[in-house]
């Protein structure tokens, strides 16, 4: 049943709510030592904030500050902040969140860890979540629950609000079958995920792989007397309940960074960026978050064996890194950190004289603006992960290349792969294979280029993120039990 409102308060409950791990804003601190909130950027909040304003929306998640009491404000969206201890964040988030899914999701590139007592806090904290979607959302409201960290959320939020209608997206790989079945806690994250009416995945793979479990997991509880399942064709029927499972690809704000590449400060900027490295003939680029699954070592390594053997001349390119800071408490990340920061000096040290680094590696984040001049100035993006669900630097760097200038070196790996597939692609794991794929693109002819970027434009502008959000929502609204012509349709057998 749906909280009751009464007289003397009024409803404020919305019929449109987004449950995040993160609330789109983020804590500033002024000069004179009053905080304020502002809105975060991000593809999420950018495809959503049209359908939050134009109806009573809201946001559920956590602000982002430990122990914070706060409660951010932001015009024209109500946010419910959900409260984390400093043990919760060590448990939850860095924990089992990020020290057990996120490996395991991403092919255990590095060893998931189990632990029983995170487990328990990433229970304790999606129940914290599901009870605060429950008291943000309006009878018979539409409720989108977002990524790993929430799996439990959907049939927690069923258990107390069977009136709504639930929505769930994953935003990185699911994993393959095999290798989800190391999780000791598999059942319960796949029942969690069933709680809701749509799931969706990137990939038709991750949403295959995601039926085939449901059929052999929770299709189990029959024998303990409970609710039983049956997956076929994108349908799962959970008792007398339809689950439907989808491929929705995500993407960005395509025609905004289109917009903003186009603007004579950009151009300007990209112009003096390429002074300022002293012109060299080719720029290539790399912009990640400083995780284990981005591959930045393996273009490091493919860059330094091609220096090696002199069929790249280190008076003539650059190579820019940018990696931003990104879970430095957790020790495989502070490892990777110094490996890679070695990898750069090496490079350096043998290929590059004073003046002229061969790589020019930042561990910051930049401003908005100057990211947009990176990719306008790059003559090269390297986007090599070992495994990414999407990865959207790949389609930014194609949305600002108004220019039909550049090239895109992508990893076979990444999501985006199944979409831009005139990009320069590669096995990551096949170091050879990178070396040739940044070679033909630092060598491309200019006029096939031209038609490679032309035809990836077509692709990253036409499927921007706004019709990804439309392409879900209108699916999760649908009573039918297949997927509108919008969507990609499974058949599994």
């Amino acid at each position: 049943m749906a909280p009751s409102r009464t007289k003397d308060k009024p409803d404020t409950r919305a019929d449109f709510v987004v449950v995040a791990n993160r609330l789109p804003v983020d804590k500033e601190t002024l000069a004179d030592g009053t905080v304020r909130w502002k809105q975060s950027p991000g593809g999420l909040v950018t495809a959503l904030e049209p359908v939050l304003r134009s109806q009573t929306g809201a946001w559920v998640g956590w602000s982002g500050v430990p122990d914070a009491a706060e409660h951010p404000e932001v015009d024209g969206i109500k946010l419910f902040a959900v409260s984390l201890s400093t043990q919760e964040i060590a448990d939850y988030y860095e924990g089992f969140s990020n020290a057990t899914l996120w490996p395991l999701y991403h092919d255990v590139i590095v060893k998931p860890e189990y632990n029983r007592s995170w487990w328990n806090s990433y229970v304790a904290i999606n129940r914290r979540f599901a009870e605060a979607a429950s008291e943000a959302a309006a009878e018979g409201a539409v409720v989108w629950i977002q990524d790993y960290q929430l799996q439990l959320v959907p049939k927690m939020l069923r258990m107390l609000r069977p009136d709504l209608k639930i929505g769930f997206f994953l935003h990185i790989p699911f994993p393959p079958v095999e290798l989800f079945m190391q999780m000791p806690w598999r059942t319960e994250i796949i029942e969690g995920l069933l709680g809701a009416d749509l799931i969706g995945f990137h990939l038709p793979g991750g949403a295959q792989n995601f039926l085939y479990l449901a059929r052999r997991l929770a299709g189990q509880a029959t024998s303990k007397g409970q609710v039983g399942v049956r997956a076929k064709f994108g349908v799962v029927q959970v008792g007398f309940r339809t689950v439907r499972v989808g491929a929705f690809p995500i993407s960005i704000d395509s025609g905004e960074l289109d917009n903003r590449a186009k603007s004579r400060e950009i151009r300007k900027r990209a112009t003096d960026m390429r002074a300022e490295l002293g012109n060299p003939k080719k720029i290539l680029l790399g912009v990640d978050r400083l995780d284990y699954t981005k591959g930045i070592d393996v273009r490091l390594n493919a860059l330094s064996e091609l220096l090696e053997e002199g069929r790249v001349n280190p008076d003539e390119i650059t190579m820019i890194q940018l990696a931003t800071p990104s879970r430095e408490r957790v020790d495989s990340y502070i490892k990777m950190r110094g490996d890679i920061e070695q990898l750069v000096g090496n490079i350096n040290g043998n290929f590059g004289r004073v003046g002229h680094p061969v790589v020019q590696y930042l561990h910051h984040g930049v401003p908005r603006d100057e990211l947009v001049s990176f990719y306008v100035a790059a003559d090269v993006m390297l986007v090599t992960p070992l495994r990414d669900g999407m990865n959207l630097v790949a389609k930014e760097y194609v949305a600002c290349r108004s220019d039909l200038g550049g090239a895109l070196v992508l990893s076979e790996f990444t999501g985006a792969a199944a979409e831009l597939r005139q990009a320069f692609q590669a096995n990551p794991y096949d170091t050879d294979g990178v070396k040739e794929a940044i070679l033909a693109a630092l060598e491309q002819d200019p006029e096939e280029g031209k038609r490679r970027m032309r035809a990836l434009r077509r692709q990253v502008l036409t499927h921007d993120v706004q019709r990804w959000a439309k392409s879900f929502l209108g699916a999760l609204g649908a009573d039918t039990d297949t997927m509108p012509g919008g969507n990609r349709s499974l058949d599994v057998v």
